[in-house]
């Protein structure tokens, strides 16, 4: 008898992870080679606080009140803010299951763990426990944006750890920072996306959009057949098959317990505005999201509204009487 091996199903989420993370990459090394005059011409060169949405809403109190955008952060981090609240208000936390560098960079160490802990991996941590720990991040989301507020300064630059995944090679990156991106690392072997169940103030904020997001993941009760792999393939741990409708703020919209990889009946999870409206597909749910950043920013930049240049002082870095950067400024770029 000839056994046919079935063919392996498309991961669209996986191809737009890998597109955003390998983007984020080029930019900041990028960054480091515009810094030394080796620059690539048509790929950015901006700053990683000035490409992070969450720095949007660290200036944002800042810029209502006096106008200004506290440092290390520029109208670019606003816009994309905007951009990631309109995708929020219609799909839930798109951001995090699909666009995040930092949140694919913890499910790619979390396949390790996953082979090396089987069914055990992401149930170290006792209910009870989990269930306290997840309102740590509110918690975060109030200290950042406070602290922030008061200083007038990015309080979180020293502590991000999506700013050390891509700058510890720098030596520039503060130490809290890596030693935090470490645990998350060493972490994410035992629990997935650590980060974001329980610290990430960004997660929080976007949270909340789950339980007012137009288009939500509904299981039709008829069709299920309560296998429960829809809940064993959630990230998050919700309990997905016990759900006629997922409002979870630990839900991510990543998408999974939806996909025929992990849901063997057919529109049994659909994601729709109500119960009665027809479904939205995942690859339409792909081609919204791109679009609205893709079109946002070009949008943006044909308006003359887009800057990612950032405004620390001194980041513009002057030429000096050979037309050469010198190692101050240039090492203040770097650390944008």
């Amino acid at each position: 008898m000839v056994i046919i091996a079935k063919p392996k199903k498309f991961n669209l989420r996986l191809m737009v992870q890998i597109f955003f993370f390998t983007l984020i990459a080029l930019i900041s090394v990028n960054k480091t080679l515009a810094a030394t005059g080796m620059g690539i011409p048509f790929l950015s060169t901006a700053s990683l606080h000035a490409l992070c949405p969450f720095g949007g809403v660290e200036t944002f109190f800042s810029l209502v009140t006096t106008g200004l955008f506290i440092p290390k952060t520029q109208i670019s981090a606003v816009i994309l803010m905007g951009l990631v609240f309109l995708l929020a208000l219609l799909f839930g936390p798109v951001f995090c299951g699909w666009v995040c560098p930092l949140g694919a960079f913890q499910e790619w160490i979390g396949k390790i763990g996953k082979k090396l802990f089987k069914k055990r991996y992401n149930h170290f941590v006792p209910t009870k426990v989990d269930k306290v720990l997840r309102y740590l991040r509110y918690g975060v989301l109030v200290w950042v944006l406070t602290v922030t507020a008061v200083s007038g300064t990015l309080l979180f630059a020293n502590l991000d750890p999506y700013h050390a995944l891509f700058k510890f090679w720098t030596g520039t990156v503060a130490l809290p920072a890596l030693i935090l991106l470490v645990f998350i690392t060493i972490g994410s072997l035992f629990v997935e996306r650590p980060w974001c169940k329980y610290t990430c103030p960004y997660g929080a904020l976007l949270s909340l959009f789950n339980k007012i997001r137009i288009f939500k993941i509904r299981r039709k009760t008829e069709t299920c057949v309560s296998c429960q792999k829809c809940s064993r393939s959630c990230p998050m741990n919700i309990d997905v098959c016990r759900n006629e409708t997922v409002s979870s703020l630990s839900c991510i919209s990543c998408y999974e317990c939806t996909s025929d990889r992990n849901c063997p009946k057919a529109e049994t999870l659909l994601v729709q505005a109500t119960q009665k409206s027809p479904q939205v597909s995942i690859a339409v749910v792909a081609i919204v999201m791109l679009t609205v950043f893709i079109g946002g920013i070009v949008g943006s930049m044909a308006l003359g509204i887009w800057s990612s240049k950032t405004n620390d002082q001194g980041s513009g870095g002057k030429n000096n009487g050979n037309g050469q950067k010198n190692k101050v400024e240039m090492q203040e770029e770097v650390t944008d």
